[in-house]
């Protein structure tokens, strides 16, 4: 039979993979069987362009329970018989089509990838990428996101308690919505997606089956997005308070004897989580279709297969045992039903109705192809890197007027307007709340704690890909230290256009590179993660935007520190650098330099070595109890981030020393590797010898009080002033 290309490109399957196939099985693929080929080669599930890159990630450490690949999460040690679970992922395009349910269905499935590692999860983050608000689109899409994570997170009680959102026209038609969760494991009772020997159940556990979400893997997260402007039947319909249930019922299972895998049905729902799940176990798989549990009618075995239902679950089952199983579902009030067997052998056999309607090598299926690149930087980024900052004009405004102006810029303004709708104190661990560098959360039974954080700058990542990736792993890792927490993993999730293209492959090959000589410097893996290609709009791709999850620990959680500035007097010190202010060279994709020269050049750059050294002195001084607070330095400069310590602590400051004539450089510089830690005046000394030892310049720059904000003779803004632009900021960008 010959297949259209319009087949084809519902499937998201190129002629040459379809090709591909009949070569490996010998013969053209059936109907359904060509449906699961495209699910399983996917962008979404097979990482086409991105696993062999992928495999170049540190992903060693003496922490690590789980490699990544090898599970739904990675899972690092954390003693006193302790584990995390955790893990990011994207839900881009349906967020874009449906963006509440695109949303709270991306929450709903991190939620699943982690309880099916036996982990209870107990946090939440996001990572958000939109148009301008001042688009009326763009804040259908941000209510719409926001309004989904805090359903779906809210109802299904794990807290909300950190994440970022970024404004930029290059999101506009393509909004990102990454979701990551974090579980805990005890006493070692972590699960896998996998059975142990021929004839153990596979049984569907959970809701119905219907036809939400048919293509989603294949045809919303596999192709350009301008031909998916109408695909609303690919976005699933999620249910929180059923996924409640369904994780408490799941977790309570792996307590019996029975139970020996549990997996998630996830993007390409029951094809991707059985057929995963038999290639791990190294067995054939016999599925009996027609047992699966229907909510639509006339469901054909194509359906079956595709549909991405949410809150479904698969077990392994050991035969003979499966009666505490079902009367354990029973008692939650789920349906639980026996849909197949492993057994001996290499296939997938599919049944309807005691019919065989496909049968193909699970290898064949998973194995999907890999596409090697080697990318070659293009001429347009040399010249924007090349380009000269000094000519920058000053803006006509005082320093006082742009400070104000930065400090009510959607990017830079405060984001309780949308974190105040999430429920960040359910299970009552939340020790530090949104709105800081990391969250930090309380590790019952023990007096450990965990940080955690999510951090990328696109904008940077498109001036440099390799150097952003960097830069985004740096600050990640920095926004943990800042509360005193080591950096032990990172999970990625990485956003990029059209991997077809030159530039694309260009900027995945330099990002994935970046991120490995990052987590080597600070001696830790990466985990996990999820990719997601084809963000693109009207034929124009997204910044490149390697967003880095990050998990730090505590040995102490009473031991932490908090952004907001303390006690009047305390000093102000400049950790990471030498001098208060910053160079011309640090308005390189500074906030500054596109929110008021509307231009996007300059060439960023970090000393990593610095930075180690740098987040390495902040956290022993946080464990000696000389730090009264700790603010990285990131967006906005060393201006945003002291008037950001002033405005959350509620107490002014006094900075010696006046920016000088290129002031706007000098405040608003986006250079790396600095923090500003306010400390007790007698305790300074001790910072200092502390730095020194490791080679880490500091400088005190002032003191805490009063009720301004002084930056030598050049600036002088009353707090209260400085809190009304910050506060509203994004409040007054967002209304319409």
């Amino acid at each position: 039979m010959t297949v259209s290309q319009e087949t084809l490109d519902e499937i998201a399957l190129s002629r040459d993979e379809y090709e591909a196939i009949i070569d490996r099985l010998g013969r053209e693929p059936g109907s359904l069987e060509l449906g699961l080929f495209g699910a399983l080669w996917s962008e979404h599930c097979g990482y086409k362009h991105t696993k062999a890159l992928l495999r170049t990630l540190p992903s060693s450490s003496e922490r690590l329970l789980v490699a990544p690949g090898a599970e739904n999460a990675g899972v690092i040690d954390l003693g006193d018989g302790l584990a995390v679970a955790f893990k990011i992922e994207s839900h881009n395009h349906p967020s874009a089509v449906e963006p509440f349910e695109g949303a709270a269905t991306g929450v709903g499935g991190i939620i699943r990838d982690i309880f099916a590692m036996g982990a209870r999860p107990i946090a939440l983050l996001n990572s958000l990428r939109f148009g301008q608000p001042d688009d009326a689109r763009t804040r259908y899409l941000i209510n719409g996101v926001i309004g989904g994570i805090s359903s779906y997170g809210n109802c299904i009680g794990i807290p909300d308690v950190g994440g970022e959102i970024f404004f930029s026209d290059t999101y506009k038609g393509n909004p990102l919505v990454n979701a990551m969760c974090v579980g805990l494991i005890e006493d070692g009772k972590m699960a896998s997606a996998s059975a142990k020997e021929p004839g153990d159940l596979l049984i569907l556990v959970g809701a119905d089956t219907g036809r939400d979400g048919i293509h989603g893997a294949s045809g919303l997260a596999s192709r350009a997005f301008e031909e998916q402007a109408e695909m609303r039947s690919a976005v699933q319909v999620g249910n929180p308070f059923l996924e409640k249930v369904l994780m408490e019922a799941c977790i309570e299972s792996l307590d019996l004897p029975g139970v020996v895998g549990l997996q998630d049905c996830g993007a390409a729902g029951i094809t991707s989580a059985a057929i995963e799940m038999a290639e791990r176990s190294v067995m054939g798989l016999k599925l009996l279709i027609d047992n699966v549990p229907r909510r639509e009618e006339g469901m054909t075995p194509y359906e079956v297969m595709l549909s991405e239902s949410q809150e479904r679950m698969l077990l392994a089952v050991t035969p003979g045992l499966e009666g505490p199983v079902f009367e354990l579902f029973q008692k939650w009030d789920l349906d639980a039903t026996v849909i197949g067997e492993f057994e001996l052998g290499e296939n997938v056999r599919i049944y309807d109705e005691g019919k065989e309607v496909s049968s193909t090598p699970v290898i064949m299926l998973t194995d999907a192809p890999e596409y090697k690149f080697t990318g070659i930087k293009p001429e347009w980024l040399t010249k924007l890197q090349n380009a000269d900052l000094s000519t920058t004009p000053l803006p006509s405004a005082s320093p006082t007027e742009t400070l104000l102006k930065m400090l009510a810029a959607p990017n830079i303004a405060s984001r309780f307007p949308i974190y105040r709708q999430y429920d960040y104190h359910v299970q009552t661990n939340t020790v530090v709340e949104p709105g800081g560098d990391a969250a930090v959360l309380r590790l019952k039974g023990s007096k450990r704690g965990i940080a955690v954080s999510t951090d990328c700058n696109g904008r940077i990542c498109y001036l440099d890909p390799e150097v952003g990736t960097v830069i985004a792993v740096a600050e990640a890792c920095r926004n943990l230290s800042v509360t005193g927490a080591k950096p032990v993993a990172l999970t990625d999730g990485l956003n990029f256009g059209n991997p077809e293209t030159d530039d694309v492959q260009y900027q995945l090959t330099e990002s994935i590179a970046g991120m490995s000589r990052a987590a080597e410097s600070f001696g830790i893996p990466i985990v996990s993660g999820n990719a997601s290609m084809y963000n693109q709009s009207m034929g124009i791709d997204i910044f490149p935007t390697p967003i880095i999850g990050s998990l730090g620990l505590l040995e102490d959680v009473e031991k932490h520190a908090t952004a907001g500035f303390k006690t009047e007097g305390d000093a102000i010190v400049l950790l990471g650098t030498d001098s208060t202010w910053d160079s011309i060279q640090g308005l390189a994709g500074s906030e500054y330099l596109d929110l008021v020269h509307g231009k996007v050049e300059g060439h960023p750059s970090i000393d990593l070595d610095l930075e180690v050294r740098t987040q390495a002195v902040c956290r022993e001084a946080i464990e000696a109890g000389l730090v009264a607070s700790g603010h990285d330095v990131s967006d906005g400069g060393v201006a945003i981030a002291i008037a950001e310590s002033a405005i959350i602590g509620g107490i002014g400051a006094e900075i010696d020393e006046a920016p000088g004539d290129r002031w706007d450089a000098a405040m608003f510089g986006e250079s790396q590797s600095r923090i500003i830690l306010s400390v007790p005046a007698d305790d300074v000394t001790r910072l200092e010898a502390m730095a020194a030892a490791s080679n880490v310049p500091l400088t005190v720059i002032g003191n805490v009080g009063g009720s301004s904000l002084k930056f030598g003779d050049a600036v002088s803004l009353l707090l209260a002033d400085a809190e009304d632009a910050w506060k509203n900021g994004y409040t007054l960008a967002t209304s319409d």
